[in-house]
């Protein structure tokens, strides 16, 4: 069983682990509100090296542009936060690093950036992989610190729910979360 060292409790970090191992499959991730907490997460854990290939953490667009393939209209049109910006990131870093599956996560986690369409909170993650894509919204309460952990552990609930059922879920599939 992997062992993780993190100084920050995942409750979704064990099995998402687990199930990457037993899998044999690989994972890469695009972070931008999260700032490689993600990535961070899952290399905390011994044995990562066998699924974990890499990340990228795209706070600015310029990086999502260049290293993600988003483009350039996609955000102008859609935001940086948002679902067909996530989806562009997750589906970019599986394709920058030869990933079975890419993560992204995208947001704002506060205190500033909120707006009356998108409020501090707002965080959008996706999972793509060769059965799909799926992604989902959420909208966290806390600080900045409670919102960038609530993320990191929501893309992990969504890597184990893919691996657990095999099962990409529908794209239509979106949550509106708030956590206390």
């Amino acid at each position: 069983m992997p062992h993780s060292e993190s100084s920050h409790t995942y409750p979704s970090l064990e099995l998402a682990s687990n199930l990457l191992l037993t899998s044999g499959l690989t994972i890469a991730v695009a972070e931008s509100c999260t700032g490689g907490l993600l990535g961070g997460a899952l290399t905390d854990v011994s044995g990562s090296s066998a699924y974990m290939l890499g990340g990228v953490i795209a706070y600015n667009d310029s990086v999502k542009r260049r290293l993600l393939s988003v483009p350039a209209e996609l955000i102008l049109e859609h935001g940086a936060v948002s679902e067909a910006c996530a989806i562009a990131m997750a589906r970019g870093v599986v394709e920058l690093m030869g990933a079975d599956i890419g993560v992204s996560v995208t947001g704002i986690s506060g205190p500033l950036g909120g707006t009356a369409t998108k409020p501090v909170g707002t965080t959008f993650i996706a999972l793509s992989a060769a059965a799909g894509l799926r992604v989902e919204r959420f909208l966290w309460d806390g600080s900045r610190a409670e919102n960038r952990a609530r993320s990191v552990d929501a893309a992990l609930a969504i890597v184990a729910d893919y691996l657990a059922n095999r099962n990409i879920g529908s794209i239509e599939k979106r949550h509106l979360a708030k956590r206390d």
